[in-house]
């Protein structure tokens, strides 16, 4: 049995919903493991994500631990056969797996909902922007990760596109990344990316005041199946962390609703300025544009 050297998200997630769906069972690694016919350690390599599962044995697995979700051992079969190879495979040597992980988990996501604060989403950014900021930050191959996000971005027009609910800060439109021009362009693509039918992009104004327990950016990715969302999160000691237990997806998802309940409301681009009867986005977003 050859274990894996590098364990990707995905991976280490399907591990981790066979562990807790053998614990809920009260179920030990030796009883799980002599259901399917190998050893407790074997197993424990499984739920680790150290190695690899055979469709017949998850199946059977799930059963035994009473597991009666279709949609969601479903989900976790498509995970255990998936073969982890997209676009971002020829990218494995040139940028960081937490990137790769990132770019795997958002081609087999259903719905996006974003939280940023001092930048625009990436998956949002022009390319003037990504230059400036990649620039700024002395990435050591600046052209690289341009390329790598641009390539990202292609999941919002895919067939079927990834539906993007965004809310940004109106600090993150108000921070000049590479100068006016940059930042003006930036801004106008904010306005026609909410053309497209599967984007929602909302402001989060500055008098909307600080929002208990919300300080950070994060994503929050919905799974295949309902129980398998992800929370991709920035934490000062690690800069970004993948999480997927109950609490902290149930946590992050209220979070995101307060959010949205306090941002302006969505970028309309064809909503007319005379009938602005209210602030909204739209008219935040072009105030900081015309004023740059």
């Amino acid at each position: 049995m050859g274990l894996r050297t590098s364990i990707t998200e995905r991976q280490r997630r399907l591990g981790a919903e066979l562990r807790k769906l053998r614990e809920r069972s009260g179920m030990v690694t030796k009883e799980a493991g002599e259901v399917i016919g190998m050893g407790s350690a074997h197993l424990s390599h499984i739920e680790a994500g150290r190695t690899s599962i055979l469709t017949a044995r998850l199946r059977a697995l799930c059963e035994a631990y009473g597991c009666t979700d279709e949609p969601y051992v479903e989900a976790l079969v498509r995970m255990a056969e998936d073969s982890g190879k997209g676009w971002w495979t020829e990218h494995r040597k040139s940028v960081s797996p937490i990137a790769l992980d990132l770019a795997e988990l958002e081609a087999g996501a259903t719905r996006a909902c974003s939280y940023e604060t001092l930048f625009i989403p990436g998956l949002l950014q022009t390319e003037s922007y990504m230059r400036a900021i990649f620039g700024s930050a002395q990435d050591p191959d600046p052209e690289t990760a341009v390329r790598f996000r641009l390539t990202r971005q292609k999941v919002l027009g895919g067939e079927p596109a990834l539906p993007l609910h965004a809310v940004i800060h109106e600090a993150a439109l108000r921070i000049t990344v590479g100068g006016p021009e940059v930042m003006r362009e930036q801004l106008m693509h904010l306005i026609e990316a909410a053309r497209l039918p599967n984007m929602t992009i909302q402001v989060l104004p500055f008098e909307a005041g600080a929002l208990k327990n919300i300080s950070a950016s994060f994503l929050l990715l919905s799974g295949q199946a309902g129980g398998l969302e992800t929370v991709v999160a920035d934490d000062p000691a690690q800069w970004t962390v993948f999480l997927g237990d109950e609490g902290a997806v149930e946590g992050y998802s209220k979070a995101f609703q307060r959010l949205a309940g306090s941002a302006l409301p969505q970028v309309d681009p064809e909503a007319v300025p005379e009938r602005h009867l209210m602030r909204d986005s739209l008219g935040l977003i072009q105030h900081i544009a015309y004023a740059l």
